[in-house]
């Protein structure tokens, strides 16, 4: 049988869930940089968290809110789901201490880096729906997301979707973003990224992923236009 490390015992017990097969977490926890023949990742049921968090989200949003129509729940939906949220919930739990990685992730900061804690968030979600059903899942989901679910905004569309649709609205080509710059450590890289329209007009913003800086970007330039 396998047991937790004291560490893991207590990441247990601050998420609210006691594992029958305590299996699921290490491998919810086990990034593909540590993997080996005997050490299965976190890949898959990063797949499967994905969708029982997608489901439980729809349907906490139809709960919260019986009147909203397909097409303002569907931006607050994405916002909820998408990689940051999971990344910041992820934060709020020191999910990141827990990870198992590799060295080559351990030295670039992976314990910190956004896509890696957004998935193994859902990994942890998919572990506790393997071991204690849909309704432990949906319990641990509903507590974690907890208040960003009745304060998500009724247009929560991430700043480059929200660009993109306001260069689509006005027959434009699709915003273009380019690295301008990459500085700092391999541990903790700071991005400068600039995203430019079709009318000439550009915005810059750095953050510590491409992703991030992106957003900033998009985000900079909705403000400048007034979107």
């Amino acid at each position: 049988m396998i047991k937790l490390s004291a560490d893991l015992r207590q990441f247990s017990t601050n998420i609210g869930y006691e594992f029958k097969d305590p299996g699921l977490l290490i491998t919810a926890l086990t990034h593909s940089s540590m993997s080996s023949a005997t050490r299965s990742d976190n890949e898959r049921l990063e797949f499967l968290g994905d969708r029982v968090l997608g489901l439980v989200m729809a349907q906490a949003l139809l709960d919260v809110d019986n009147k909203a129509s397909e097409g303002q729940l569907a931006p607050r939906f994405n916002a909820l789901v998408r990689k940051e949220t999971c990344a910041d919930v992820a934060r709020s739990i020191g999910l990141g201490d827990m990870l198992k990685l590799g060295r080559s992730e351990m030295i670039s900061g992976g314990r910190r880096k956004e896509a890696l804690l957004g998935d193994a968030m859902e990994a942890v979600i998919a572990a506790v729906y393997r071991d204690g059903g849909f309704a432990a899942a949906q319990r641990l989901i509903l507590q974690l997301w907890n208040t960003r679910i009745t304060s998500v905004k009724a247009d929560a569309r991430d700043p480059k979707t929200a660009l993109q649709e306001w260069a689509q609205a006005r027959k434009g080509a699709p915003p273009k973003y380019i690295e301008l710059s990459r500085f700092g450590p391999d541990h903790a890289p700071l991005f400068e990224i600039e995203v430019q329209l079709h009318s000439g007009q550009a915005a810059q913003a750095k953050a510590g992923s491409k992703r991030q800086a992106e957003q900033a970007a998009a985000q900079l330039m909705l403000e400048r236009l007034g979107a």
